[in-house]
This record gives C-alpha cells, sequence and structure tokens, in this order.
C-alpha cells in the first residue's frame, strides 16, 4: 500500500469552513464541524483532505465534499446512505464495489454520480464511502451489477492516515546489577 502525501496544508478561513460546514449539512443531514474548530485543507494526489483538529475528517472531490469513514462515525449522518446485508460488508469493508443484490435499503434522494455512505444492516455503522452509479430507484431493484464504487473503506491508506502509531524505539533492558 503507497502512503499518502499531503501537499499544500493550510488553515481555512472562517468563511470558508462556514461554506463548507452548511454544504455538508445539507448533503448528509447532519451538523458537523463549525467556526470555533481548527480546520485545514490538504492536497493530496486523487482528492483534498480536510482536516478538523488534526483528524481527516472530510474529504472534496471534484468539488463536491463528504465526511470520510471516521467523520461518518463522528458526525452520523441521516442522507446519503446505501444499507447492505451482513453478507457484504466483509467485501464492502475490503473496498469491494457494492453491487445491487446485497443491498437492503437506500436514501431515496441519491442520483447518479452522488457522493454515498455504505453501512450496514445490523448495526447501521460506515463501512465505506464512494460515488451512486445509479439512482436510488434503480438501487432498490436489487439488479445485477453495480450501483456504487467505492472510494474509501475501514483499513484503506486514509484510514491508516488516522491510526495511532505503535512506539517502535527500542527499549533498555534490565541491566544485572
Amino acid at each position: 500500500m503507497t502512503e499518502l502525501r499531503f501537499r499544500k496544508r493550510h488553515r481555512m478561513r472562517l468563511k470558508e469552513i462556514e461554506s463548507l460546514s452548511t454544504r455538508l449539512k445539507e448533503i448528509l443531514g447532519t451538523e458537523v464541524f463549525g467556526p470555533l474548530d481548527t480546520v485545514d485543507m490538504a492536497e493530496c494526489p486523487e482528492y483534498d483532505v480536510v482536516l478538523v483538529s488534526g483528524k481527516i475528517l472530510s474529504i472534496v472531490s471534484q468539488g463536491e465534499p463528504f465526511l470520510t469513514v471516521r467523520g461518518l462515525l463522528v458526525y452520523p449522518a441521516t442522507k446519503r446512505y446505501i444499507t447492505v446485508d451482513m453478507g457484504a460488508v466483509k467485501f464492502v469493508a475490503n473496498g469491494a464495489d457494492v453491487m445491487g443484490p446485497g443491498v437492503v435499503e437506500a436514501d431515496p434522494g441519491i442520483v447518479e454520480g452522488d457522493f454515498v455512505w455504505i453501512r450496514d444492516i445490523r448495526n447501521k455503522l460506515p463501512l465505506a464511502i464512494g460515488r451512486a452509479l445509479v439512482s436510488a430507484e434503480t438501487i432498490m431493484r436489487k439488479e445485477k451489477g453495480k450501483v456504487a464504487s467505492s472510494l474509501h473503506y475501514v483499513g484503506d491508506k486514509l484510514w491508516a492516515l488516522d491510526e495511532p502509531k505503535e512506539e517502535t524505539a527500542d527499549m533498555p533492558e534490565d541491566e544485572p546489577a
């Protein structure tokens, strides 16, 4: 797995934070970070990342913001979800695209090309984020084929950036006196 590198990291201005927060609330139906939070923006090869108090909680791809999986854990969303059955969980959690037969439920407001988040039916927790390849109406028909492509999932390089680093320094052993 290649390491994700930031370029041009900068502190966002108050107006930028308010605009981004308002847009995320419209998209996901939940309050997110606000003007009192420390918010930075950094460029990555695939998308821009938004860091809130040092944690990557949002991305911006093709001008559209969306929360990361960690962001969805911090700010539970009520819109743009696709719920999959438990049989699909291990595949989606490893980065597979979402297939029609595994879908149990979807937000009726989803249109083709939207950012979506994928959750499991039992816990309703986020597994991945991706782009809808078809509308919610088509998703709920449960036809064969892909309904959403995966962009970020639990355990990928974006997720790994926020993992706590393990101490690997050699500790001196007790020497006999």
